[in-house]
Formats: C-alpha cells, sequence, structure tokens
C-alpha cells in the first residue's frame, strides 16, 4: 500500500524558505537549503545532475526511488513556475490542490480543488504502488491535521533564516512521532519519522 511521505529541506528555526518568495525565485534568500544536493561526488541514481554526499546519497535516493506522485499547494506549483509542464521529481506526476482555475497543464499534472482528501486520494491514484510525496508547508501541515501523513523527512540544513514560509503551521493537536533513522551528513542532517497514530 502506498505511503504519503513529507519530504523537504528546513533551517533549524523551521524555515522552508527564506525572506520573499515568489514565482522563479521559490526559496526566496535561502538557496542554501538545496546545496547539499550538489556538494559531494555521489551522482543520484534518481536525479541527473545531483552529486551527494556518500551517506546523503544512499539515505536521498532510497526515498525519491519510492516516489510514484507529488502533491503540492498552489503556492509551491507557482513559485516554481508550474516546473515547466514536468515536475520535481524527474518520473512522478503532479498533483496540485488549487482553489483558483487550473492553468493550461501538460499530462503529467492533475489540479484538485476539492479538499486535501480527494488531492491525497487523487495523488495516491497517480502514484500507483508507489508512494506519495508532499510538498509546501501549508500542504503538509493540513494533510498531517487530516491524519493522511505516514512519514516526515526533514532534511535539516544548519542556517538559522529567520524568517520564510514555515515547514509546519500551528496544528490542532500534538503530533507523536516515532524515529526512523538519523543520518548526519555534511551540510545535512537527515532526520527519518514515523507518525504515529
Amino acid at each position: 500500500m502506498s505511503k504519503v511521505i513529507a519530504g523537504l529541506s528546513v533551517s533549524v528555526d523551521g524555515f522552508i524558505t527564506g525572506k520573499d518568495p515568489r514565482p522563479g525565485h521559490g526559496l526566496g534568500d535561502a538557496g542554501m537549503l538545496f546545496d547539499w544536493y550538489g556538494d559531494g561526488d555521489v551522482p543520484s541514481q534518481v536525479f541527473d545532475g545531483f552529486r551527494l554526499s556518500a551517506r546523503s546519497a544512499e539515505l536521498f535516493d532510497s526515498l525519491a526511488a519510492r516516489v510514484g506522485a507529488s502533491l503540492m499547494g498552489r503556492k509551491t506549483y507557482d513559485d516554481s513556475e508550474g516546473f515547466g509542464g514536468g515536475g520535481p521529481h524527474p518520473t512522478a506526476s503532479v498533483v496540485v490542490l488549487s482553489h483558483r482555475p487550473a492553468p493550461m497543464s501538460s499530462d503529467r499534472q492533475t489540479f484538485v480543488s476539492s479538499g486535501i482528501e480527494d488531492a491525497v486520494a487523487a495523488a495516491k491514484e497517480a502514484a500507483g504502488s508507489k508512494d506519495v510525496g508532499l510538498m509546501g508547508g501549508e500542504l503538509v501541515t493540513a494533510a498531517v491535521e487530516a491524519g493522511l501523513v505516514d512519514e516526515i523527512v526533514l532534511h535539516q540544513i544548519p542556517v538559522l533564516l529567520g524568517s520564510g514560509r514555515r515547514f509546519f503551521n500551528a496544528l490542532p493537536e500534538h503530533v507523536r512521532l516515532r524515529i526512523l533513522e538519523v543520518v548526519p551528513a555534511p551540510g545535512v542532517t537527515h532526520l527519518h519519522y514515523e507518525v504515529q497514530r
């Protein structure tokens, strides 16, 4: 059965973007959150052009190979300029939760406007036997609140950004996590959790 995974690069103070994220400049002034994608000697087996440290490559590729669909909110989609009709993952389908009309999109992209539950269901269908990867703080928070997230991966970068978009927004109650794996690597610490239900 496919799982729903939220995995994002995040600052120590909990931000997934810096100041002024916008279309064409999705991370604002926090491009360093993804420096670990290119700071090693091991080429990714999933993403062309990524050269990771050995420790990051093993974890990153094992997670990336599981993803069959990426689910994101409209802010993430717009800030990434629609991924040029493709997606953030080289082979995964894209599902966008949006309450605004869908722009012209490609056959890899599906827009859902009827809520987080329907968006996750559509992403699971698109993923087939693979998993769904979530993107965007508001969407991740809504999915966690709805009890739809199975795993959370924080690729924690040793920087304090001070502002930007947060990984998590306010939740109505505590969410317990179980540590699956902690992998320290150059420029990043990978924290892999299972959501307890």
